[in-house]
């Protein structure tokens, strides 16, 4: 009998595995569709983070013109005090969260300095990539030893109401490496809204924010030398073909970015190089030569649009810490 029950859960387990894949699948080819038949073309930047995605964007950080990484690093190693001082509060236990967790090489000193305090918290990194949160899961024990951590892979806010059944501890929020720059500021807005709405007052968020500075630096970071952000961007395009029985020629795009120094929008694209049908599983999409498939933003923004950004969504702004170049600016904001 123990053994029949045992069978019975190990084959109702691979069922429910089996079925959430189907549903991951079945949204990312829904998504691609809607997207690819729209006018104009569009994708989703939050499918660019495959495993093949997630490698080719730690050569990106690693890129002599991608600065924000660095300037977020440059916060994260050499201020890390204040930024944990700036989170500890009253030094009651609290839950620090991190959305779109990365390799967390930037949250990791943060996650020392903690651990070195005995502050009493637990971290839930939360991540669309399950290859993210299996990497964190194994990494992060063994490199913070004692470390309370409990890995969460899916939807931002899906991930965040679970996080909050979890526990009732205060909840820090880290939103970092300029992830709210990946939506157009009314969208951010909204997030940030939306983002108050699963907190209580008094928790706060530690939100990146990418600083408006000289277009050719911005611009250089977004169409690298080496053509890693071209690769990056390409290789949706091949995870298509991987995932949904696709065949996009992936030689017959090219990449193209753009930035604008008045709305601070940076705009990622891939042209169609010649007339020319895809096929996605049944659906066949039609390419005309030079008609783009509109990718990503990445958001610039000023110090005076994130104090308003904080004041319009329910929340107060209580800290800043900058890089020594002032690029780049971890702000701490409290929810009212």
């Amino acid at each position: 009998m123990r053994k029949t029950i045992y069978t019975m859960n190990q084959t109702a387990a691979h069922t429910e595995i089996m079925h959430a894949s189907n549903n991951k699948t079945n949204t990312f080819y829904a998504d691609v569709i809607a997207g690819l038949q729209s006018t104009p073309k569009h994708l989703n930047s939050k499918y660019f983070y495959d495993a093949v995605g997630d490698k080719i964007f730690q050569e990106l950080m690693d890129c002599p013109e991608y600065y924000p990484t660095n300037c977020e690093l440059e916060i994260f190693s050499t201020k890390t005090a204040a930024l944990g001082q700036s989170i500890i509060g009253d030094g009651d236990a609290f839950d620090l969260i991190e959305l779109g967790a990365g390799d967390a090489t930037k949250s990791t000193h943060l996650l020392k300095y903690l651990q070195d305090q005995h502050v009493d918290f637990t971290y839930l990194p939360i991540d669309i990539s399950s290859n993210v949160i299996n990497y964190l899961t194994v990494k992060l024990p063994l490199s913070i030893p004692g470390l309370k951590m409990n890995g969460l892979n899916g939807e931002y806010f899906d991930m965040l109401k679970k996080a909050a059944s979890l526990s009732n501890r205060r909840k820090v929020v880290l939103f970092m490496g300029s992830n709210i720059g990946n939506m157009p500021v009314n969208e951010a807005t909204e997030f940030c809204k939306v983002l108050r709405e699963h907190l209580n007052t008094g928790d706060m968020a530690l939100i990146g924010f990418d600083l408006k500075k000289s277009p050719k630096i911005i611009l250089a970071a977004y169409n690298d030398s080496e053509g890693i952000t071209k690769r990056f961007n390409l290789n949706l395009l091949l995870r298509i073909n991987r995932e949904l029985d696709a065949n996009f020629d992936v030689t017959q795009f090219d990449h193209y970015a753009t930035y604008d120094p008045e709305t601070g929008a940076c705009k990622s694209y891939l042209i169609s190089q010649k007339n020319q049908l895809v096929t996605i599983g049944k659906e066949t999409i039609r390419f005309i030569k030079d008609e783009y498939i509109y990718m990503e933003i990445s958001q610039k923004f000023t110090i005076m649009q994130t104090d308003q950004m904080a004041t319009n969504t329910g929340f107060r702004p209580i800290d800043r810490f900058f890089d020594i170049k002032k690029w780049f600016v971890d702000t701490v904001w409290m929810a009212e």
